[in-house]
């Protein structure tokens, strides 16, 4: 089955941590570009981070930089996201995506059409 699934959200406190997986079945997730992004009910998906399959070039929204980091294990077929410094505005169901085109040179990884997705996780960010 072809599939991607998200786990790790949870509830956190402000300034705790999570650390989200995104395990591909059925297909090489390597060989792919693979975001991040979330949601929050009644408002637009963001995009929050991504990797490029060729170089592993990485993207962060300016809301996560330095705060979130995005990497892959290839022998688990997972791409991770790991959370540091949460905050209450990170609080938002978090969707893994692929997307499978060979980008132009130059082209940032948030710029793909990723059109292939998971279920989401839910983050919760509160005292």
């Amino acid at each position: 089955q072809v599939q991607l699934v998200e786990s790790g959200g949870g509830l956190v406190q402000p300034g705790g941590s999570l650390r989200l997986s995104c395990a591909a079945s059925g297909f090489i997730l390597d060989y792919y570009n693979v975001g991040w992004f979330r949601q929050v009910p009644g408002k637009e998906r963001e995009g929050v981070s991504c990797i490029l399959s060729a170089d592993g070039t990485t993207y962060y929204a300016d809301s996560v930089k330095g705060r979130f980091t995005i990497s892959r294990d290839d022998a688990k077929n997972t791409v991770y996201l790991k959370m540091h410094n949460l905050k209450p505005d990170d609080t938002a169901v978090y969707y893994c995506a692929t997307d499978s085109s060979s980008p132009q040179i130059g082209t940032s990884c948030h710029q793909l059409p990723y059109d292939f997705w998971g279920q989401g996780t839910q983050v919760t960010v509160s005292s």
